[in-house]
């Protein structure tokens, strides 16, 4: 496991974050906890919440993440070991988020009650890493806008006030950094201008999707994520797990995400599943688990801090871990390019 800098904050964050998103709905608070010990014990020092986890989102699960992760820190004594990340929604019609039941939006206030309803959920009395879940402002997110620009008419909180909140709590120590997700170039570069223009606090990462069928973030953010130290936290290097080949030809795995919520049409769109042949068979050429290989690609991008895996089971999570083993070789790295180039990002 290597380590690297969150931004400029001065925080070293694994190139490995455990993703925790099933934890509540999927897995067991014991499940959690044994992931939790088992990635600590990898050397993976960096986990991802969000206020809104369990996924899919819905009033019963809501919060379940965060309190499994705050009963162990309670029962292991881990705190201090590890980095940790969580996220306030962006403005949805969501209304079991907040204690007046108002749909969700990243005003002042409802900055204050989420971040303070994290932290007792927690069992901590700080967070280092507090994340944008997705804009404020209207935007097509999570693939529903394809490649294409499309404006959006509608209110939002100005970006100087949410930093500005964000301020506040920085300099009262409940949060370390602020990071992006969901977020686009010109949104982060707006971020990025009123933190130097009005001495705010400067975002020091954006948790997008990246994929080898997803690479959409090369286009724009990655120049921005290298030139100005706001490294990507990739979501989905596994695609939701297509990548692993699980799901070609319409299989649907008993206790899958797909079998249980069938939710994830952005990784079944036409060109999909021939893109994901051509990387299976990749992988099989090399000899490489399937998952391995798409996750070491992710790893290895130079705009990216940390590759968040996640898993459901402890036999997934040993997989996943151990792809930071998988030699990263320029014969590898042309294989893959020239597979991209053939079907290039068939899932945005």
């Amino acid at each position: 496991m290597d380590y690297r800098e969150l931004g400029r904050s001065g925080i070293k964050v694994s190139s490995l974050c455990l993703g925790t998103m099933t934890w509540g709905e999927q897995n067991t608070e014991a499940e959690g906890h044994a992931q939790m010990d088992y990635a600590l014990a990898q050397g993976i020092n960096f986990f991802d919440t969000s206020e809104m986890y369990a996924v899919p989102p819905k009033p019963e699960t809501q919060g379940a993440t965060e309190r499994i992760i705050g009963t162990w820190f309670k029962a292991r004594g881990t705190r201090s070991k590890v980095v940790l990340a969580t996220k306030i929604a962006g403005r949805s019609p969501m209304t079991w988020l907040r204690a007046d039941h108002a749909p969700t939006a990243q005003t002042p206030k409802q900055i204050a009650e989420a971040i303070d309803a994290s932290l007792e959920r927690l069992q901590t009395d700080y967070i280092d890493l507090y994340q944008l879940h997705w804009p404020d402002r209207p935007i097509a997110m999570f693939g529903a806008g394809g490649l294409a620009y499309k404006h959006i008419e509608g209110s939002s909180v100005p970006i100087e006030d949410i930093l500005g909140a964000l301020q506040d709590h920085v300099k009262s120590g409940k949060i370390r950094a602020i990071g992006l997700s969901n977020e686009s170039a010109w949104g982060t570069m707006r971020f990025l201008h009123h933190a130097d223009a009005k001495d705010l606090p400067r975002v020091q990462s954006i948790q997008n999707a990246y994929s080898l069928i997803n690479r959409v973030f090369e286009i724009g953010l990655a120049e921005i994520a290298q030139r100005e130290q706001v490294g990507l936290l990739a979501y989905s290097p596994l695609a939701q797990g297509y990548l692993t080949g699980k799901y070609q030809r319409g299989a649907a795995p008993a206790g899958s995400r797909k079998a249980l919520f069938n939710r994830l049409q952005r990784y079944e769109k036409p060109q999909t599943e021939p893109a994901i042949e051509r990387y299976l068979a990749l992988a099989k050429r090399f000899d490489l688990d399937p998952a391995q290989l798409a996750l070491q690609f992710v790893t290895t991008r130079p705009f990216v801090t940390s590759n968040i895996i996640g898993a459901t089971t402890m036999g997934q999570l040993k997989t996943n871990i151990d792809s930071v083993k998988v030699a990263w070789t320029d014969e590898l790295e042309k294989a893959v390019d020239e597979a991209h180039h053939a079907q290039p990002n068939p899932a945005p």
